[in-house]
């Protein structure tokens, strides 16, 4: 009974569809309709807007003469460290105009205290919120600005700042000076290191795709230094004092439709790889020196860990950007690699060859990279390893030279310099941008943009 039901209902459906309720073109409208539909939904793309960067006033900048001056007016370095941070710092790639908060500048100021002594750097709660304030207030207004937006049209917040992270928050400060909105979404990410800006991007995209029809986010980047300068003497905390100056960036996103027509780029893809042995993570630790003295330890084997884990990063985001015949040669590669093995081990021999994998040549994928500017060292290594040319490493040597490593935000300022300033490599419409930064933990994160 239920079968002759369910076949007489069936049977009615069917010479109800042979009526023809509605036309042929009325009906090839609305399967259109419902083709276009599926297809936005599916896509659901995030657009860049415009960012902004912080550019230092005149005397924020200092050389690196005056940066050996500044340590040796704190009164608690040896000769030894004074000239160990010199030579790291003729050795480290950055220029002669880069900036300093004015908590530590001012120790270059003949005052001098009621003892007589030069006037210390300055490394209050309050120095330091000034230093984030100074910088954050100024690029995100620029940002919004550049995007044509106001203060109240932004849904989602995102800043990340690993060393200081107040009560209230960073975000809150943002919130408070913009006057945006009761009900914005706003996330405060501490502690991920100079990868974080992406970590920051990803999740804005994350926050925007959950929202029904659409919004703009807001994500912030910037590392303050005034209250992290290492006042002792071991070696493997001097190099943060000589490296790292201050900078940020501030983005806007959305993925709304309707403004992609006036968006900068159109976002392809965003990809971490964490590190999970114990050499990673402690490879970037912030603790205290045998006097008890609060820093950042970086190893030796930082290099050699952030190739590591950038090759499984590479590994991972290759499918996603790589033409087929470069794919296919790393799976040729692989497998050979594995046959070779086994036989040896079958055989019990080690004369058969060591077939290494083969490394996919991404400038057939990307036409640009922004490298993050960690040291001279990590962007030797990377484009040795990369096989990049001159070109495609010069955004990342320019914003070392000009900015130094201004942690999370460097990226940016080597976008910046490709958008403005490089020759050699001009972007063009269609191009597409790789962005690559290390974090502490020890982590890789890369982001690819298309150029629209």
């Amino acid at each position: 009974a239920i079968a002759d039901l369910v076949s007489r209902q069936a049977s009615a459906i069917m010479n109800l569809r042979k009526e023809a309720l509605f036309s042929p073109a009325v009906e090839g409208t609305f399967v259109a309709l419902i083709g276009m539909a599926w297809f936005i939904c599916s896509d659901n793309p995030v657009y860049l807007l415009s960012f902004a960067t912080f550019k230092a006033p005149e005397s924020w900048r200092v050389s690196h003469d005056e940066i050996v001056e500044m340590m040796r007016r704190q009164g608690c370095y040896t000769e030894d460290s004074l000239s160990f941070m010199k030579r790291l710092l003729d050795r480290s790639g950055t220029g002669q105009r880069t900036a300093w908060p004015p908590g530590i500048v001012r120790s270059l100021k003949d005052t001098k205290d009621e003892n007589g002594n030069y006037l210390k750097s300055d490394r209050s709660i309050e120095g330091s919120r000034k230093e984030a304030e100074t910088i954050i207030f100024d690029i995100v207004e620029n940002a919004m600005k550049k995007a044509n937006l106001t203060p109240k049209e932004i849904d989602v917040l995102v800043i990340n700042c690993s060393l200081f992270s107040p009560t209230p928050s960073l975000c809150a400060s943002v919130i408070s000076h913009f006057q945006m909105r009761g009900d914005i979404l706003s996330y405060n990410l501490s502690g991920m290191g100079c990868g974080a800006s992406l970590l920051a991007l990803d999740l804005g995209k994350n926050m925007l795709q959950r929202r029904r029809f659409g919004g703009k986010a807001l994500i912030v980047s910037t590392e303050i230094i005034t209250p992290n300068l290492y006042l002792g003497n071991e070696r493997g905390f001097l190099l943060q004092n000589t490296l790292f100056r201050c900078g940020g960036s501030a983005m806007i996103l959305s993925n709304k439709w309707m403004d992609g027509s006036k968006a900068w780029f159109k976002l392809l893809h965003t990809l971490r790889v964490q590190s999970t042995d114990e050499d990673g993570f402690q490879c970037v630790f912030e603790t205290e020196d045998k006097e008890g003295l609060r820093g950042v330890r970086l190893s030796k084997d930082i290099v050699k860990v952030a190739g590591k884990t950038m090759e499984k990063n590479l590994t991972r985001l290759g499918p996603y950007v790589l033409p087929l015949s470069e794919q296919a040669k790393v799976v040729i590669s692989l497998v050979a690699r594995f046959v070779f093995k086994t036989l040896g081990k079958l055989l019990g021999t080690k004369k058969l060859p060591n077939i290494k994998v083969y490394v996919p040549d991404f400038k057939r994928g990307i036409d640009h990279f922004c490298i993050h500017a960690g040291g001279r060292a990590v962007i030797d290594g990377i484009e040795k390893n990369m096989k990049l040319e001159k070109f495609h490493t010069e955004p990342s040597r320019m914003t070392l030279m000009n900015y130094g490593n201004t942690s999370s935000s460097s990226i940016w300022y080597e976008l910046e310099y490709i958008m403005e300033h490089q020759r050699s490599n001009p972007l063009k419409k269609g191009d597409r941008v790789m962005q690559v930064a290390f974090g502490s933990g020890f982590k890789c994160c890369s982001g690819v943009w298309l150029k629209l």
